[in-house]
């Protein structure tokens, strides 16, 4: 599904706001083997793939996972990435070479450095079209490319800058990313992860480089074609990550009939999006049946399932309580709460999303 929300989004055609285009069409991207020298893509057949009939959800049965909760997972300023500081509406960013000023709703406290320090700014999101440049950004120093060379951990990407004033990484899904390594080395054994609205890949690019085959799954074919461009830049080519161009709700609709199960599922939702044949997600409508599907299609032994909520009027505890009831009987613990950066110039908590997490 593509979303509307918060224009997080900016390189998927809108239909998880944007302004709405037409979806692409499912494509699928095969794992490329270290010996294939060409890549080959081929699309589902969807007259092969039969109308599911609704999806019939009721309470499950069983002891409830234990719960902990509130969990407030952090990121710190480091060498790759630093929030500088907010104040007012907006964040200052240090993104590898380049200080970044995006719009912050949430920053409804004063700035805490000098205007002499948000004025050395490389990029300013200013949201004005009228603008010269790339999108809708400003550079007060010298015009800068739609890319750079970016890090995380060690694995190189590629920043950019989009006209929906995102830079395609999420800093703070990185302790997701962490916890998810941590498991895949521990497991001692194969892994497969999937990894649904999977954006621009880093996920699938910590988890391929842990040791996991990986699975990412993507609506807008722009994205993906950035991951892959990530999978190149960081040297993991021959990592096997089959890359697919689909909505994530029919492809594990299909991966349910067929069997195919993961230990690992990441799903990162719009609040609000639109499929490639004018299918309407709604995230409290449609999340409930999407968190029984990740649950359908795990292995006998799985690791975690990990979901993240971006820009809904909600608290945690309502996706804490939607994991909980749909893993009820597997044993495990939910971890809920919220995904924070922790501001370098005073400290201050900047909340980013919600997040519900099933760890077995």
């Amino acid at each position: 599904m593509k979303s509307f929300r918060d224009k997080r989004r900016d390189n998927r055609p809108p239909a998880k706001g944007r302004t709405e285009h037409a979806r692409p069409q499912p494509e699928t991207v095969p794992i490329r083997p270290e010996a294939r020298q060409q890549r080959h893509e081929t699309k589902p057949d969807d007259r092969s793939d039969p109308k599911p009939a609704p999806r019939i959800l009721a309470r499950r049965e069983g002891i409830l996972p234990t719960e902990r909760l509130p969990v407030i997972l952090e990121v710190a300023p480091n060498q790759d990435y630093a929030l500088l500081d907010s104040g007012a509406g907006e964040k200052l960013e240090q993104y590898g070479p380049y200080r970044i000023v995006r719009p912050e709703g949430q920053a409804i406290w004063q700035k805490a450095l000098p205007a002499r320090d948000w004025d050395r700014a490389d990029a300013i999101f200013t949201g004005d079209t009228d603008e010269e440049g790339i999108g809708r950004w400003r550079f007060p120093k010298v015009p800068l490319g739609e890319t750079w060379p970016m890090k995380h951990d060690g694995i190189d990407y590629l920043g950019r800058f989009t006209s929906f004033r995102h830079v395609g990484v999420f800093p703070e899904q990185a302790s997701h990313w962490d916890h998810m390594a941590s498991l895949i080395a521990a497991a001692n054994r194969p892994v497969k992860v999937l990894n649904l609205f999977g954006y621009t890949g880093l996920a699938s690019l910590v988890a391929a480089r842990a040791g996991a085959e990986v699975t990412h799954v993507d609506a807008s074919k722009k994205a993906v074609g950035w991951a892959r461009e990530n999978q190149e830049m960081a040297g993991l080519g021959s990592k096997p990550i089959r890359w697919i161009v689909d909505d994530a709700v029919k492809f594990a609709e299909r991966e349910e009939r067929r069997g195919s199960r993961y230990d690992i599922i990441l799903y990162d939702p719009p609040a609000y999006g639109r499929g490639p044949k004018g299918e309407v997600w709604q995230l409290f409508e449609d999340l409930p049946g999407l968190t029984d599907l990740c649950r359908a299609i795990l292995t006998p032994k799985p690791l975690t399932v990990v979901l993240t909520a971006y820009s809904i009027r909600a608290s945690f505890f309502a996706i804490h309580a939607l994991m909980r009831d749909t893993f009820a009987g597997m044993g495990g613990t939910v971890e809920s709460g919220e995904l924070i950066i922790r501001e370098q110039s005073a400290g201050r908590a900047l909340s980013t999303s919600l997040f519900s997490r099933w760890v077995a």
